[in-house]
Order: structure tokens, then sequence, then C-alpha cells
């Protein structure tokens, strides 16, 4: 089960370290149109609606990787204290309540939002460029798709720290910086 755990963790990293490629892309056409809006005094009709489709693709697609990464917003002001088994029973009733239903309703109705975009042929109303958005619409089921793959993870997870008493390790990618300047601490404290 660790193995599977592991390749669902890393298929969720693959494509949130491939969409996290979108914050480039964001950042260098929003500096693009601040140049040639201010500078040259000559505004772009689609760099609003790219902009938009880069922020909500980079939003959606790295959801699975940032539950992998157990980073997600958690109120753990509690949570923290409990024991390990405790925490993983409370996850898992919760994963079970909550996130799930939540995520197949983003699964299940993000494929009829897509499906009935690509029918249309759906056209951004917001631009005079009438940049297609069905493409991006398609990223809603797949974003869903992605996080009820990687809450199954989570599940097993959960049903192994309660067996065992302790979290399995999760595959490791960035870490932030307060939590390195803590590892430095603790290695420098005797």
């Amino acid at each position: 089960m660790v193995k599977l755990v592991h390749a669902i963790e890393g298929l969720s990293l693959w494509v949130g370290r491939a969409f996290g490629w979108c914050i480039l892309i964001l950042t260098l056409s929003v500096s693009y149109e601040v140049f040639v809006r201010y500078v040259l005094n000559s505004p772009t009709v689609w760099a609003f609606d790219m902009m938009i489709q880069m922020y909500g693709a980079l939003f959606l697609m790295c959801g699975a990787y940032a539950l992998a990464q157990d980073t997600h917003v958690r109120a753990d002001v509690l949570y923290r204290l409990f024991p390990v088994r405790v925490q993983a029973s409370l996850d898992f009733v919760l994963y079970i309540l909550f996130f799930f239903p939540g995520v197949l309703a983003l699964f299940w109705f993000g494929w009829e939002i897509a499906s009935d975009s690509w029918r249309y042929k759906e056209v951004s109303f917001n631009s005079p460029a009438s940049i297609q958005i069905y493409f991006f619409k398609s990223l809603i089921p797949v974003a869903g798709a992605l996080l009820l793959i990687q809450g199954f993870a989570e599940l097993v997870r959960c049903v192994m720290a309660i067996r065992s008493g302790r979290w399995l390790d999760r595959l490791e990618d960035v870490r932030e910086t307060e939590d390195m300047l803590m590892h430095v601490t603790e290695l420098k404290t005797p």
C-alpha cells in the first residue's frame, strides 16, 4: 500500500510542478502587459483573459499537489495536540463527510460544465478578443479527478496511521523557509 500511496503522490507532485510553470507565464504576461500598456500606450486585448486562465489553471491543477504535500489550510490549534491515531481517525471521518462529497460535486458538475462548453465552443464574453475557454473549462473535471485520486491516497494514509500510530512519510518536494530554518535550529541545538 505504501507504493500505491507514493505513486499517487508522485502523480500529484508531477502535475503540481508542471502547472507551477503557470506562475512564470503569468508573471511574464503581466509584465509584458504593464510595459505595453503604460510605456508604449498600446494595451493588448488578450492579456486579461490569459491571466485569468493561467491563474485558474494553477489554482485548479495544484490542489492535489497541495493535498499530497499536506499544505492545505487546516485549523490545527487543537488537532496538532492529539495523538496520531486520533488525528488520523478525525481526518478519515472528515474526508468521508466533507472532502469526497465536495470533490465528487466538483468532478460531476465540472464534467457537465466542460461538456457544455465544448458543445457550444464557448468563448470569453469579457474580452473583445473572444478567446476560447472550453479548453480551460476542461481542467475542472480533471482537477476533480486528481483530487479524488489523491483523496483516496489520504484515506489509505489515515488507515495506516490508525493501525501503526505513526504517519507515513510523504514524498518531499519543496519546503517552506520557516520549516528549513526550524530544521537548522534543531540541528544546532545540543
